[in-house]
């Protein structure tokens, strides 16, 4: 008579009580909590919604800062500062930061007004020479950091240095007034529905920045460069091309920043560029903490370069001192930096 082998082994009783063991899944607080979630997206929102309701019904600013003329000053003095900001998510989000956005756009005006104003060239030409110049720059950190492996903040810090040096070159020190184009000016204090023209220009640029970052592949590559570059070269992404490419596109939107300043402005003068760059970066890492909370993104790049703006306007409208409006600024940076790098390590640990 035969025997069977075919007999199972029977499980041991911790096998058999694993298996009847629950499973945990991890449901992320968004989820289980999903005011929270909205909370934290839209919190910077609703913060820049109290700022100006506050300095509205203040009896030290309240008449001034409620104005339409106020909001005319405060989006006409913003506008290189946000265009900066909006050059800057796009190495942001791949994982890189350029210093020398601020100093691309000083270049641009001093380049823009120098060429109307001692070789009389057109403004179209003009312009084109400086979209062309901010490229050119940032093509030259782009290859830089990834043909040659330098470090993107000693590299973008030196070339800011090295523009800066340039511009105090070309000026001698001096403010190019004269023979800058008139139709440039009237462009830049002319009004579109009761709203600065160049404000209309900086919100173009601002969708088509947030639209090629969110809903096209080039713009998902980045993020996913910038969240892990050694898996995004795995699965067959061109992580160096990507990143020279949001260099450059950063460095000409910059140099466009330049010609838009110096349309409000009407001059140019020996300024590195400093005092644009750093209220740019407060409004980006402010950016990161809203919307898109641990990710720089654009609507929220927006949202943080308002409330920054609209918070010094009605410190200074309600009596404050000179040196309040650079302190804001760096705490606001401060804080922004922090908060930034909390929610995207928090975000890396859920991943």
């Amino acid at each position: 008579m035969s025997v069977s082998t075919d007999e199972q082994p029977v499980p041991s009783a911790a096998e058999e009580s694993a298996s009847h063991a629950p499973v945990l899944i991890h449901v992320p607080v968004e989820k289980r909590f999903p005011l929270l979630g909205l909370a934290e997206r839209y919190a910077l929102l609703l913060l820049t919604a109290g700022i100006c309701l506050y300095f509205s019904v203040s009896p030290e600013s309240g008449d001034v800062f409620a104005s339409l003329s106020n909001v005319n000053v405060v989006l006409g003095g913003q506008t290189a500062v946000l265009m900066i900001a909006i050059a800057a998510v796009f190495p942001l989000v791949a994982g890189h930061i350029d210093f020398s956005l601020g100093a691309t756009t000083a270049a641009s005006m001093v380049l823009a007004a120098g060429l109307m104003s001692r070789h009389d060239m057109p403004l179209s030409v003009c312009v084109l020479a400086c979209l062309v110049m901010g490229a050119l720059v940032g093509l030259a950190n782009g290859v830089a950091v990834t043909v040659f492996g330098m470090n993107p903040f000693v590299t973008t810090l030196g070339v800011a240095t090295l523009l800066g040096g340039i511009i105090l070159w070309y000026t001698g020190g001096q403010t190019i007034f004269q023979g800058i184009s008139p139709d440039l000016r009237i462009f830049g204090s002319s009004k579109i529905a009761g709203l600065p023209q160049v404000t209309a220009v900086v919100a173009v640029v601002a969708v088509i920045a947030w639209y090629v970052l969110s809903n096209t592949p080039y713009g998902r590559s980045l993020y996913a460069v910038g969240s892990n570059p050694v898996s995004a070269r795995l699965v067959g992404l061109r992580v160096g091309r990507n990143v020279m490419l949001a260099f450059v596109i950063s460095g000409t939107i910059a140099g466009a920043a330049g010609v838009l300043q110096l349309s409000r402005t009407g001059s140019a003068t020996a300024d590195s560029g400093t005092s644009l760059l750093f209220p740019a970066l407060a409004a980006v890492f402010l950016g990161a903490t809203a919307i898109r909370p641990g990710f720089f993104n654009v609507v929220g790049t927006v949202i943080g370069a308002l409330f920054v703006s609209f918070s010094v306007s009605g410190l200074t409208l309600s009596g404050a001192d000179s040196w309040v409006s650079p302190v804001f600024n760096g705490i606001a940076l401060l804080v922004a930096v922090g908060l930034s790098t909390w929610l995207g390590a928090r975000r890396r640990s859920r991943q």
